[in-house]
């Protein structure tokens, strides 16, 4: 049964072990006094569910299916596939004949090597089209499903807040992975496909062979991913603020934009460091030899403090909001 599909929730139900306060702080089922608040006419009962590793993997792979089988981020993945073909397209008909031509550097290496446009779509889709698609999967988590009328049925199941929360986030970062994979995949197969592969010449000038430059392209896709870690934290807390989740994706898509112009301003260099999109081109180091960690290693504690602060209020709005659709 789909979570649409779900059958209407009782407005009292008081069995010990089948509901619990929705609208109660934590997970449901949770000890407290009958009549906390909540749903209108759902006490809350006593005695804690087991919120055990296997029954937070079930979740995880419930809320992994609702995310994946939507067309819309069918429609999205599409998308991101798409991206590197044009690229390559392009470029292999602006270059075709004159191989690192007058062009911008990039364009040189990427004729050069087909691996090379797994690093350059990932820098041409970071800033706008990773975060765009990633803010649509984020903001629509928690008010898609209030919007849907699926939230409450969900939460009078075995499913405490925190695990539910929990698990939503978990399945943005898988989302992140699958995003930023589809991008790098469809790179190397377009790469492959236009240009000659072999040797790949680092931005540091030394010469590396084809193996090592795929498990660096590994490292690269891994490290954009846990990029947008900081995103998905911050998307699931606006999803928490509302109840539609056009509103959320919206609300987290400008959110992106609105950054990304901030961080274009020199006149605010003082407070760019602290912008979760300031270091997402780090991973440009992991292409000189030796890697430089540095601004990688930055970038991921940013995202982690990110991850933190808004997962945090995200969890703390969630198991305190009253749910009543």
């Amino acid at each position: 049964m789909s979570r649409a599909e779900a059958p209407a929730v009782p407005e009292t139900v008081g069995t010990a072990g089948t509901a619990g306060a929705v609208g109660a702080p934590g997970a449901v089922g949770a000890p407290g006094p009958v009549g906390a608040p909540g749903l209108p006419g759902v006490p809350r009962v006593t005695g804690r569910r087991a919120q055990t590793t296997a029954g937070f993997l079930a979740l995880f792979r419930s809320e992994l299916l609702l995310t994946f089988r939507r067309m819309r981020t069918i429609v999205l993945l599409g998308i991101l596939a798409v991206l590197p073909v044009l690229i390559g397209v392009v470029v292999r008909i602006e270059t075709d004949g004159s191989q690192g031509g007058g062009g911008p550097a990039f364009i040189a290496q990427v004729t050069q090597n087909g691996l090379f446009l797994v690093f350059t779509s990932l820098a041409v889709a970071l800033p706008i089209f990773l975060p765009m698609t990633v803010g649509v999967v984020a903001g629509d988590s928690v008010a898609g499903e209030a919007a849907g009328g699926t939230l409450r049925y969900l939460l009078v199941a075995p499913a405490g807040r925190t695990r539910l929360l929990a698990a939503k986030f978990t399945a943005g970062l898988a989302f992140c992975l699958a995003a930023t994979a589809t991008v790098a995949l469809a790179a190397l197969a377009t790469g492959a496909a236009l240009f000659p592969l072999g040797e790949v010449t680092l931005i540091s000038g030394e010469t590396i062979g084809l193996g090592p430059a795929l498990l660096r392209a590994v490292l690269v896709a891994l490290v954009v991913a846990a990029s947008l870690s900081g995103l998905v934290a911050i998307g699931l807390l606006i999803s928490t603020l509302t109840g539609s989740g056009i509103a959320a994706m919206a609300a987290t898509v400008s959110l992106v934009i609105t950054v990304q112009i901030l961080d274009s301003f020199p006149q605010l260099h003082a407070i760019q460091p602290f912008l979760f999109t300031h270091h997402w081109l780090s991973f440009g180091d992991l292409l000189r030899e030796p890697m430089y960690w540095d601004g990688v290693l930055e970038n991921l504690g940013l995202q982690a403090a990110y991850v933190a602060v808004f997962g945090s209020a995200a969890w703390s709005r969630f198991t305190s909001r009253d749910i009543t659709a």
